[in-house]
């Protein structure tokens, strides 16, 4: 298993006025496979340039993905964009990244913002050499990568913000890689570090972009696996077997639920700590268990973790409420959003008898089919699933 694991994410606002994004991120690999991301700015705004960059994401992160030649890739987009009626030529920008074996970065630029490397967070200045393909200067990188490694990829509405608003002549990309620097920190997701600059451009627009903007961040991280228990075994005499499988795991251990709280605290000969802060009225509270990282209530909180994380692979707009919060919900939040790579879910059958109570109705298919959601959105972010039931 490759120690290194490369993470994405990526956040757009659209033209005012627009319904369509002219910016599009086509994404291809990633985790601890060969990586192609591919951001492309269609030209103009609205129906037309949502058409180019669409084709353009699409096209190149297939045909780069499958190992073809830049040439051919780049003379394939030529041939096939459709040619707008009004400007007469058919035009879209892109960036590519790909990194391969989880060893080696390659950038091909062209006509996008110069794609900011930060190395341990510091600016790293990458080598460019530049060559003509179909008649289109391409800039190209080839380095070696590191861990924490974060690449951030911009569509040029990101070097238009505050023109005319805030700043005379915009953000500049190396305003941009400055913000990136004085906000990193290596435990910040690739999404997370997206929406940081991306309500950074929101901000100095005024709310009202005057160009679809996009921001597509890769972090090169460690591998974390987080552990997940909801619900004890269905057979009580599988409790041991279970309980020693989950604490066999490594990585961090969450427990969800009063009841399995109760049969990891008599695994463990350890007592349960309980808490009466209410962080979130919506939110029971947390309690402790020495040898286990995170103790919660069971679907109450969960349900709350998966609003999150549906909200978080959209626009990520609840993301400032989950991350500074101390609530049940927001602790796991984090930790799975943030922090794993690898979630290993250990999902018990047993029906709980307080869920019988037809005033709350909570059955086993509901909390799978909770679980199951959860670890689709968790897919969706890049992360490696692995579902138990027992």
């Amino acid at each position: 298993m490759n120690d290194l694991w490369i993470e994405t994410g990526w956040i757009s606002l659209n033209h005012v006025g627009e319904t369509l994004c002219g910016d599009k991120v086509e994404i291809f690999g990633g985790g601890d496979e060969d990586l192609t991301l591919v951001l492309a700015d269609g030209l103009g705004s609205g129906v037309k340039a949502n058409i180019l960059s669409t084709l353009t994401s699409k096209i190149l992160c297939t045909m780069i993905s499958g190992g073809i030649p830049l040439e051919e890739c780049v003379a394939t987009i030529a041939s096939t964009l459709p040619v707008c009626s009004v400007r007469q030529v058919a035009y879209s920008t892109f960036t590519i990244l790909r990194i391969l074996d989880n060893k080696t970065a390659h950038i091909i630029q062209f006509d996008n913002p110069a794609t900011i490397v930060l190395r341990n967070g510091d600016i790293f200045d990458y080598p460019r050499t530049t060559r003509v393909i179909a008649g289109k200067t391409i800039w190209e990188s080839t380095f070696p990568i590191e861990e924490n490694d974060v690449f951030i990829a911009m569509s040029d509405g990101a070097e238009w913000a505050g023109v005319g608003m805030t700043m005379n002549f915009g953000w500049t990309r190396d305003s941009i890689a400055e913000y990136a620097m004085a906000n990193y920190l290596p435990e910040n997701s690739a999404k997370f570090t997206a929406g940081l600059i991306i309500d950074e451009c929101n901000r100095l627009y005024g709310g009202r972009p005057g160009d679809d903007t996009t921001i597509a961040v890769a972090h090169v991280r460690s591998r974390h696996t987080v552990n997940l228990m909801v619900g004890p075994p269905e057979n009580k005499e599988d409790d041991e077997r279970v309980m020693n499988l989950f604490f066999g795991k490594n990585g961090s251990k969450v427990v969800c639920g009063g009841t399995t709280s109760n049969v990891v605290s008599r695994y463990l000969h350890q007592p349960i700590e309980t808490s009466l802060d209410y962080f979130d009225p919506e939110v029971p509270p947390i309690c402790r268990i020495k040898g286990v990282d995170l103790t919660t209530e069971g679907v109450i909180t969960l349900s709350k973790v998966l609003a999150y994380a549906e909200d978080f692979i959209d626009q990520a707009k609840l993301a400032p409420v989950w991350s500074t919060k101390k609530d049940g919900a927001s602790l796991i939040a984090r930790e799975l959003f943030e922090n794993a790579t690898d979630v290993n879910f250990f999902v018990g059958r047993a029906i709980n008898p307080a869920h019988q109570n037809p005033n709350l109705p909570i059955n086993f298919a509901i909390k799978q089919q909770l679980i199951t959601n959860l670890a689709e959105c968790l897919e969706k972010m890049g992360k490696h699933i692995r579902l138990s039931y027992f």
